[in-house]
């Protein structure tokens, strides 16, 4: 007969740590959406965006752009590189409750990490479902 268990020790076997990112700051339910993603640069997970009205195509949200992507729309879900390749398929958050601490924003919305960037993002993403807080760490 021969005994399993839930969780046996083998010799070798390694595991891996889950650090989280922070970027998600609440359990409102999380709504992604697939967009067309251009520019060109590496994109990092948390960056906001935008989209331009002409061709619905999302970018990083520059506050003084003037082709409606200073209008943040949603946040990034995951790092995508549109160097060599644009546009590209990737998911944005649409409707979410995220740290402004794990934001990844233009300098045109303020200094980083200041209440006045704070302040102008929550009044740019006013007309869409994703909300920012400033949790505070239980460290």
């Amino acid at each position: 007969m021969t005994n399993y268990t839930n969780n046996p020790w083998i010799p070798g076997v390694t595991t891996d740590v889950f650090v989280p990112d922070q970027l998600i700051a609440g359990d409102l339910k999380i709504v992604t959406d697939s967009v067309q993603i251009g520019g060109s640069g590496l994109y990092e997970r948390g960056t906001v965006m935008g989209v331009i009205e002409a061709t619905g195509v999302w970018i990083p949200s520059v506050n003084t752009a003037t082709d409606g992507s200073e209008t943040p729309r949603g946040v990034l879900v995951d790092q995508i590189d549109t160097t060599t390749t644009s546009p590209q398929t990737g998911g944005v958050y649409v409707m979410a409750e995220l740290n402004f601490n794990s934001l990844i924003y233009d300098a045109s919305w303020g200094v980083a990490g200041s209440a006045a960037a704070l302040n102008a993002l929550k009044i740019g993403f006013g007309s869409t479902s994703i909300f920012l807080k400033t949790p505070n760490s239980a460290n």
